[in-house]
């Protein structure tokens, strides 16, 4: 096994150039990835949140983190859009108490959240904030244990893409046991 660090750190380089610019911030990423990689392995539910800006992102997600030609188990993954698609209309804690009571009956508390999208006045990042062990990828915001991003990046897409790309890699190495993320 390698250490978790040294691998992430070796396959960003492997990118090359185009990937540089997230060496130093693989330090937020590591202890989120490693978390997000454990709940995964013990079967939790991805719950997929984005922000409308990023919409587009958890369809390719949810499109590809399954696909037949990567040979490995399928990982459970929902678009919280897609279970209940009045998402914009919580407006306040009562109704997102009632959203997490029915996640909690549907998925008998074995989900966690991964969240792309912007922090601050999001109704949907809010939902996510509310609970313990979430995957963030958060823009224009400084949050604990959340990688931050700048949404007016004007490379923001492609970021989000390479991501994706480390993130499916890692998850690829977790389940075929090349990589303990706690190592």
């Amino acid at each position: 096994m390698h250490q978790f660090d040294r691998w992430t750190l070796d396959t960003i380089r492997a990118e090359g150039a185009s990937m540089s610019w997230f060496e130093e911030q693989r330090f937020e990423w590591i202890p989120q990835i490693a978390s997000a990689m454990d709940q995964i392995m013990q079967g939790r539910t991805i719950v997929l949140v984005t922000d409308p800006g990023r919409r587009w992102f958890s369809h390719y997600v949810t499109e590809t983190i399954n696909k037949k030609l990567k040979e490995r188990p399928m990982i459970p993954i929902v678009y919280l859009d897609g279970l209940y698609p009045h998402i914009d209309q919580l407006v306040d804690s009562e109704s997102m108490k009632t959203l997490s009571d029915m996640l909690d009956l549907s998925y008998r508390g074995e989900y966690f959240f991964w969240y792309i999208g912007k922090g601050g006045d999001e109704r949907r990042a809010d939902i996510v904030k509310r609970t313990d062990n979430a995957l963030m990828w958060i823009m224009d915001e400084n949050y604990p244990n959340a990688l931050s991003m700048r949404s007016y990046d004007s490379l923001i897409d492609i970021k989000l893409l390479q991501l994706y790309r480390l993130f499916d890699k890692t998850l690829s190495a977790v389940l075929f046991g090349e990589i303990d993320v706690h190592a």
